[in-house]
């Protein structure tokens, strides 16, 4: 016991410095083998380009429901629409820009949420804000990955997409979804300097630009 005869040459306030001597040490050793934070995705404070939902493009029932609007010609496995299905999404970075170069292989778009109505993204407003499969296939999951932090792959046999940097799952592996079902919560694990969604869409195993499927349908840019 600290301060009784477990250690008879230390006072109390000794032991206890020497302890917190010890936690600092210990953490610092944690730093030097943990992967830099790179800022790069989280640019809310320079962009502000709200999606604004309008028309017939996703109407506010559909929003209420926490759906995505009906698939294109109703193929619910072909990827479509907003994955967080929120009327004032904001794009933070685009596709085959910055860390989503090369598109080849890292190529995405970054979403947001405009929480407070100034036009551009917050972190407030988008914490563990809902993530919608954009399709229907199987849920793989992978936490704690680099740079994608908590990941979830929707996948069927010509479609896949990626939902990273997440808070939290919402599906399990291997199982089945449903367009417009929640897979998981925004957060800002992996290699992220604020709350987003890293989305990206793929076709017969071919990185596609997201917009291609809807995903950014309403951007103002």
């Amino acid at each position: 016991m600290i301060g009784g005869d477990g250690w008879p040459s230390l006072s109390r306030s000794q032991a206890v410095l020497l302890i917190l001597a010890l936690v600092g040490l210990g953490y610092l050793l944690l730093q030097t083998n943990t992967a830099p934070i790179q800022i790069s995705s989280w640019r809310g404070d320079q962009l502000g380009e709200a999606v604004r939902f309008g028309g017939n493009q996703i109407s506010g029932e559909a929003l209420a429901i926490g759906g995505l609007g009906p698939a294109p010609n109703g193929n619910a496995d072909v990827p479509f629409g907003n994955p967080l299905a929120h009327p004032r999404t904001v794009l933070t970075q685009g596709y085959g820009v910055g860390s989503h170069a090369p598109a080849s292989i890292w190529g995405g778009v970054d979403l947001a949420i405009d929480g407070d109505g100034d036009g551009a993204a917050d972190p407030q407003g988008t914490w563990d804000v809902p993530v919608y499969a954009t399709h229907n296939g199987i849920a793989q999951i992978r936490p704690n990955t680099w740079p994608g932090g908590n990941y979830v792959a929707i996948s069927n046999e010509v479609y896949k997409t990626a939902y990273a940097h997440l808070a939290r799952f919402a599906v399990s592996e291997g199982q089945p979804v449903a367009r417009g079902q929640i897979i998981g919560y925004v957060g800002s694990t992996g290699q992220s300097s604020g709350p987003h969604l890293h989305y990206e869409g793929w076709e017969n195993g071919v990185n596609r630009d997201p917009a291609g499927f809807g995903a950014l349908d309403g951007v103002i840019r």
